[in-house]
């Protein structure tokens, strides 16, 4: 007795030990070849562009698959790049911020959270970043920051009204060579071993996808749990992470 007791406390340890990462694939919603996500493990999480032609569609058939959903909100970025459909900009004013966020979600079925798709000036205004976080509490909503400018707002503001909050620490294919590709996986193994987890952002492109479907095996493996991005919320909050720091480089988008 004694003996399986002492197994089933090393079997817990254990288990509350274990790494976990979230991967989430965002930028979905235009390309017909975004449907290739659903051939993923439903533990990946799925953030999609809103008012694209296939973003619904996808957001539907995932969340019937089990994936989560998310929304990837387009945010002015200091290089000006066009934002397409739902951008948010800074000469917006509080209305019309907060009706295009409300648009935004009515376009996209089943999200149950928002990461920023560029952003990398609008995340550094304190104004914009307290009405997102304010529309997101209405609609009972985590944020994830892509982490697109080191100087980013986000998790003062989301921390002012309770707004559970991660960040992005490794982008997984900026580079989408198989070699790029591995390094990076590799990289991502480290640090959810070392740091206990990990939120990665990819990209639906077919290289990384081939790439995830004959790898994310190997996370098991080395002792490591695919989780979907909302898994992580508690953990994050008990281990109250500096949020000035992040693992991987910051890309200005």
């Amino acid at each position: 007795m004694r003996l399986l007791l002492l197994l089933l406390v090393t079997f817990i340890a254990n288990s509350a030990k274990a790494a976990q990462v979230s991967i989430i694939i965002d930028d979905i919603g235009y390309r017909q070849t975004d449907e290739a996500v659903l051939s993923l493990p439903k533990e990946i999480t799925l953030s999609v562009l809103p008012n694209t032609p296939l973003g619904k569609k996808i957001a539907i058939a995932a969340h019937h698959k089990g994936h989560e959903i998310m929304l990837h909100i387009p945010m002015q970025a200091l290089n000006g790049k066009r934002l397409g459909p739902g951008g948010l900009t800074n000469d917006m004013d509080e209305r019309t911020f907060k009706q295009t966020i409300a648009t935004a979600f009515s376009s996209v079925p089943h999200v149950k959270g928002v990461n920023n798709h560029m952003g990398s000036l609008l995340t550094q205004m304190d104004q914009p970043m307290l009405w997102l976080m304010e529309s997101l509490k209405e609609q009972d909503n985590y944020f994830v920051d892509s982490v697109t400018t080191r100087y980013s707002k986000a998790a003062n503001n989301a921390n002012k009204l309770g707004i559970p909050l991660l960040r992005r620490q490794l982008f997984l294919d900026n580079d989408v060579s198989e070699r790029a590709l591995e390094n990076q996986f590799q990289q991502l193994i480290q640090l959810a071993n070392s740091q206990g987890s990990l939120v990665a952002i990819a990209h639906p492109y077919p290289e990384t996808i081939h790439f995830l479907q004959h790898n994310l095996r190997r996370l098991q493996r080395e002792g490591i749990s695919l989780v979907s991005t909302s898994a992580l919320l508690p953990y994050r909050l008990a281990q109250q992470p500096d949020m000035k720091s992040t693992t991987s480089s910051t890309h200005l988008r």
